[in-house]
């Protein structure tokens, strides 16, 4: 299972980074880091998420996930909204910036693995799409471990 668990990582890793390098080239503005993106996906998942509940979803640390915040925020990629059940705690909203860089990173990433896989055999598509119910199971399992 070793073996087969570092040729899965190093393929998924793999993947990511040739993709990550390549949209970055083509998708406009400075690229973010990746705790930085990570905290925008969950916010863009979850509309109105608190800071704690982020920190708690990402499995990060509140402060770790408020400096995130406050640095998104001060990009213009944030915004912090009051709570209206309790006037201390804020709600996180994306702003129309953050969602526009997200479906331009998405639209590239998506064409850029698409177009490699048509580059493919049949065979080859055919075994990745039956690989992939398996893969968020594992991706399930991962996200229920401590």
């Amino acid at each position: 299972m070793t073996e087969l668990a570092e040729r899965l990582l190093g393929a998924v890793q793999g993947i990511r980074r040739v993709v990550r390098r390549r949209v970055r080239a083509d998708v406009p503005g400075s690229p973010l880091p990746g705790a930085q993106v990570e905290v925008l996906r969950v916010v863009a998942d979850h509309p109105g998420i608190g800071v704690a509940a982020a920190a708690r979803e990402l499995h990060l640390a509140a402060n770790s996930v408020s400096t995130l915040v406050n640095q998104l925020a001060e990009a213009g990629l944030l915004r912090r909204e009051p709570d209206p059940a309790d006037r201390r705690a804020t709600r996180l909203e994306i702003t129309g910036a953050a969602r526009d860089r997200m479906a331009n990173w998405r639209r590239a990433r998506t064409g850029l693995v698409a177009d490699a896989l048509a580059g493919l055999s049949e065979e080859d598509v055919e075994a990745i799409e039956q690989a992939l119910p398996a893969l968020e199971k594992l991706m399930g399992v991962l996200k229920e471990q401590p």
